[in-house]
């Protein structure tokens, strides 16, 4: 006797969901729209909640960023949702390369928040120009860059140009620490 080949198990399927489960994952892009609509009602009640004297400012004040971020997130909302509910889907994502069974960069990513806590812990005692061209240049590193040569200047530049913008022509202020008298 002949052993003929063991035909595969078929795996069993599952009924389809139906009713309102079935409606949920058709239109699971509504979780989305949700979420940005109570986002942008959160980024609009703290802005509107802000105590601001607009005699100080002008008209373009520090409620207005907020206001319009606040705005576009509940159109985007209502849009989204309105797209869902005739019929759209959001395509699945074919062009990554990213192969999933790797698993995760965790030394980069310990890296970036201990450069990120560095930052946060050294900025009042030593000022953002010195802080801000850690972060700068520990960000690079972490990342992958290895030119010791020109990360720290390059990194120096945009702490430096960064504190003068927001300072000095923002009014934004930012502690300058040991420097604040040379700058």
């Amino acid at each position: 006797m002949t052993a003929g080949p063991t035909p595969e198990p078929v795996p069993e399927e599952r009924p389809a969901p139906s009713g309102r489960r079935a409606w949920l994952r058709e239109h699971s892009e509504l979780g989305v729209s949700v979420l940005l609509l109570a986002l942008g009602v959160l980024v609009l009640t703290d802005a509107l909640a802000m105590d601001v004297d607009i005699s100080q400012r002008g008209p373009v004040g520090p409620r207005t960023v907020p206001l319009v971020i606040g705005a576009g997130l509940l159109l985007v909302a209502v849009l989204l949702a309105v797209d869902v509910l005739r019929g759209g889907r959001g395509e699945a994502e074919g062009g990554e390369d990213v192969d999933l069974d790797e698993p995760a960069d965790l030394r980069t990513v310990l890296l970036l928040v201990g450069v990120f806590l560095a930052t946060a812990v050294l900025i009042e005692p030593v000022g953002f120009p010195v802080a801000g061209a850690l972060l700068f240049w520990g960000t690079a590193y972490a990342l992958g860059s290895r030119r010791i040569d020109r990360d720290p200047l390059i990194a120096a530049v945009l702490a430096l140009f960064t504190y003068v913008v927001f300072n000095n022509l923002l009014g934004v202020p930012l502690p300058g620490g040991p420097l604040m008298g040379v700058l």
